[in-house]
């Protein structure tokens, strides 16, 4: 029997790891050092992600729609074009109404697509568009429970988790609901789900040449799986892997590339609401960089799915701070993650249940994110992890506002002045010696000059991205 800890809210976030069972099979992995993560592919330490909502994406809601905007993505700048659930969606104790088209995350089959997104086929002739493109593909996958009416119930009821020999949803440590009543939980104790998870894994990047996964609450399937899985995929080709977790469990890092920074995003809020202060930004830096390893990141971003949907839109949690914070998210250490429509100022909350398409307009960020990936792209600096530069604050006499820093790799820099505060500030920055010299102002056609002493005057939220390449 499988139980975890939640923390509910709006959605599920999860502060504490779930017991992990005994080793039913053999783990080709473990052999591996704790802090030794998998190579992430050559391409995954500069790249941006860009999370599509099939459902929500096009009027079309289809494979179909999310191809015609694929020119557009790669001239946005995207580089790993992530896609929600695209497997069929159970119909069994769905959720809200009847007529409704359920979760994306109960899964029906996890080796077909939706009907209504489109065929295998199309699905293919997406991932090969993409790629013809220079886009990488990456699916969502959904390992720890399923449809009601999922293809396993009927043919390996042995693979869910039961209580009192009844299958059961996913429960809480004290055996009560999580309200994720439209699935059923997997057991991961039955070796017979782990071969056949395995396989259906593999199955996706055989048949269609996707290039890895988003691993969907990532922390509630035993580690010792994770790690065994991993080779297998490997064996397959080179993938990126995403875990929905953050970082209760250090066996992830010999297992995923990234995983989600959640800290980071409420830390950001936090500061727009007045309720923290820059400062946590040091404390939050200090911790990952002795946490995890070289080669990990973390993805952040300002809007997904999830926050979307249940929380609010960017303009609703974080307001004026909008831009900064994604500024801060494209310069910080981890990977950026941009949500569909954000390009275009997205206001909606998309529904989670039923269709709510976006509603396109003139893409009116489109330079504000192309000008961000382009500088993801061309400087060194800001790449992920080890494979950037590391931050280096940058004095000022105002650390309670104002974040400032640097990054460098290989005689590449950025410099980053941010007022994160709701008055105007000015500033008095102290650049080290080998951050001195002339940069191009990135949302400006202007070079500046940097010196050991420089005073800056910002106005609310304002902020400064330097580049010298």
């Amino acid at each position: 029997m499988k139980y975890f800890c939640l923390l509910l809210s709006s959605v599920f976030l999860f502060s504490c790891q779930s017991p992990t069972p005994t080793p039913i099979v053999q783990n080709p992995a473990q052999s591996l050092p704790e802090y030794a993560p998998f190579q992430a592919p050559e391409w995954a330490p500069e790249a941006v992600l860009y999370e599509c909502n099939v459902r929500q994406f096009s009027p079309e809601g289809n494979f179909q729609g999310v191809r015609r905007q694929l020119p557009r993505l790669k001239e946005l700048g995207v580089d790993i074009l992530w896609l929600m659930p695209v497997h069929p969606v159970g119909q069994a104790k769905r959720k809200e109404h009847p007529g409704d088209l359920g979760s994306p995350y109960a899964v029906q089959d996890y080796l077909a697509v939706n009907p209504d997104y489109g065929t295998l086929g199309e699905f293919k002739l997406l991932v090969q568009e993409a790629h013809a493109l220079g886009l990488k593909v990456i699916l969502d996958w959904v390992p720890n429970h399923t449809a009601w009416d999922a293809v396993w119930i009927k043919t390996h009821p042995e693979y869910y988790t039961r209580v009192n020999g009844q299958m059961t949803e996913p429960l809480n440590e004290k055996g009560e609901s999580t309200g994720w009543t439209d699935v059923a939980d997997l057991d991961y104790n039955q070796p017979g789900l782990r071969q056949a998870m395995t396989e259906a894994l593999q199955y996706w990047l055989r048949e269609t040449d996707i290039d890895g996964y988003r691993v969907d609450m990532a922390g509630l399937v035993p580690n010792d799986f994770w790690t065994a899985v991993r080779p297998a995929l490997d064996s397959v080709k080179p993938v990126f892997m995403l875990a929905e977790w953050e970082d209760e469990s250090q066996h992830f890092r010999s297992a995923f590339n990234a995983n989600y920074g959640w800290r980071w995003k409420n830390i950001t809020k936090d500061i727009w609401m007045g309720k923290q202060t820059p400062h946590a930004l040091d404390t939050l830096l200090e911790y990952q960089d002795n946490f995890y390893p070289p080669g990990y990141a973390q993805m952040y971003f300002t809007q997904n799915h999830d926050e979307n949907t249940w929380n609010g839109t960017e303009q609703d949690l974080y307001g004026a701070s909008a831009e900064v914070f994604t500024v801060l998210a494209f310069t910080w250490q981890g990977m950026p993650m941009i949500y569909n429509g954000q390009e275009d100022g997205l206001r909606q909350q998309l529904a989670f249940f039923k269709r709510n398409p976006i509603k396109w307009g003139n893409y009116s960020r489109t330079e504000f994110f192309r000008r961000l990936c382009d500088l993801r792209h061309n400087n060194r600096a800001v790449w992920s992890g080890q494979y950037g530069g590391p931050l280096v604050k940058i004095p000022t006499d105002d650390d309670d506002h104002v974040y400032a820093f640097t990054r460098a790799k290989a005689g590449e820099r950025i410099i980053v002045v941010m007022n994160l505060s709701r008055e105007n500030r000015t500033v008095n920055l102290r650049p080290d010696r080998e951050a001195l010299g002339a940069y191009l102002n990135l949302f400006a056609a202007s070079t500046v000059q940097v010196t050991p002493e420089m005073q800056l005057n910002l106005k609310p939220w304002e902020y400064l991205v330097l580049t010298n390449k």
